[in-house]
């Protein structure tokens, strides 16, 4: 018979509740204060974990949702949002440290977002960001580590050929990945 997978145990990100989550055999479980999901193995270097830009920071929780149409006739509407979880910390620290890990940083302002995506590898301390604008979002980023700034722009014959930055973006990864993977080896 094959070898079984080696079985680790990661806490459950904070903000998330135990009776989120299902055991193995599909029951919900809220046993125990600190929640934890069994993994098969923890990736090695050879992992790619490509995480995609958030799509809001902020959210409404389902407990809190009127369940009828809000009625304007009840005047102004403050809204109260919680913060996204973050997913990015316990992703290095808990479920792949040995993994390439791709985190994307959007901003409006030009002024911050390499300070801001430096920021992010410092915190999180994981291997490339990919920083973008969102006013040039779909023809230029910088792919940041903590040694280097490259800088991906879409010519103009390329945006006439039909060509998106995601094409460049995943080349310039594929070869840092594979750097990655040779360094560990």
């Amino acid at each position: 018979m094959g070898k079984e997978p080696r079985v680790c145990s990661v806490p459950v990100p904070p903000g998330r509740e135990a009776d989120q989550h299902a055991s193995p055999d599909g029951k919900k479980s809220n046993a125990g204060t600190s929640p934890r999901i069994a993994v098969a193995r923890q990736p090695g270097p050879s992992a790619m974990f490509y995480l995609a830009a958030a799509v809001s920071d902020f959210y409404v929780p389902v407990s809190e949702m009127p369940e009828h149409k809000i009625q304007s006739s009840g005047g102004p509407l403050q809204i109260t949002m919680k913060m996204v979880p973050k997913m990015l910390s316990p992703l290095v620290k808990d479920w792949a440290p040995k993994a390439f890990i791709i985190s994307f940083k959007l901003e409006t302002n030009p002024s911050i977002i390499i300070d801001r995506a430096r920021n992010a590898l410092e915190i999180y301390r994981h291997q490339v960001v990919v920083a973008n604008i969102l006013e040039s979002q779909r023809s230029f980023v910088v792919i940041i580590t903590k040694d280097s700034e490259t800088k991906l722009l879409l010519s103009e014959e390329e945006i006439e050929k039909g060509m998106e930055i995601e094409e460049k973006i995943v080349d310039d990864l594929q070869s840092r990945h594979t750097a990655f993977i040779q360094g560990k080896n």
